[in-house]
């Protein structure tokens, strides 16, 4: 697998058993980190065959093919073992991510972690840094949880009602027994985000009629938009949002 680490009777290895494989080949005292330690706790999707590991040592970073090596000294309560693999702590995780990762990816890691339960605390940003400022920013500014989205189709239309400065709606949150995708409690409005892969079939085409039959019928509007539409008509669904909004009809 790497100099001096082998799989003996294993031709093919659980994405743990690659990540222990790394760790090992970096030494004493390694332990997966950023990108892979985010995986590996669920906060972020797999990205390639790049693995990070971090060795409790000074120095810069190195690359070995996929292995990035990282060099940081780290505190025993910023480690632990997860899945049988030596990695950083959650909250550990997010103080390294934040200095690679971007304003909404980071808001996102944090409602992941609130959402599995993870236990972020001593997650403190670091001067020196190089997500010193955007970690403080989002800690100050974002309350976790409040934007959770389950697939790249909700991200996207959250990240298309804040470019267009509509007001922030609740993501996946409940209006009797219904889980909405996105809705705006004052003006009553609910939309849903219609893909194929989670709406299509018999069963979830019945479920969906009667939630909005249901909504309707308690004062609210509902709005369906397809992935289709959010791709290729982004402007005309801010404008019809935003006219929903407003009131004007």
């Amino acid at each position: 697998m790497h100099r001096g680490v082998y799989a003996v009777g294993h031709p093919r290895l659980t994405p743990e058993g690659r990540f222990l494989a790394a760790v090992f080949a970096c030494g004493p005292g390694a332990v997966l980190s950023h990108e892979s330690a985010a995986v590996l706790w669920g906060l972020r999707q797999p990205r390639g065959p790049r693995i990070d590991v971090t060795a409790p040592t000074r120095g810069g970073r190195s690359r070995r093919g996929a292995l990035i090596s990282h060099r940081s000294t780290l505190e025993p309560g910023e480690v632990t073992v997860k899945d049988g693999v030596p990695v950083t702590s959650a909250a550990r995780t997010v103080l390294d991510l934040a200095d690679v990762l971007r304003r909404r990816p980071l808001e996102h890691v944090l409602d992941e972690a609130f959402y599995l339960g993870l236990d972020l605390e001593g997650l403190t940003p670091r001067r020196g840094r190089r997500g010193f400022g955007l970690l403080t920013a989002v800690l100050a500014e974002h309350e976790a949880g409040t934007t959770w989205t389950r697939s790249a189709l909700e991200e996207r239309m959250l990240t298309l009602c804040r470019r267009r400065g509509l007001p922030a709606p609740v993501v996946n949150g409940e209006v009797g027994r219904w889980e909405l995708d996105f809705h705006w409690p004052d003006q009553r409005l609910a939309v849903e985000t219609d893909a194929w892969s989670s709406h299509g079939g018999r069963g979830a085409f019945e479920r969906d009629r009667l939630k909005d039959a249901q909504l309707v019928e308690a004062g609210w509007r509902v709005v369906r938009i397809t992935r289709a539409r959010l791709a290729r008509e982004p402007g005309e669904v801010a404008a019809l949002l935003a006219r929903l909004l407003s009131g004007d009809r």
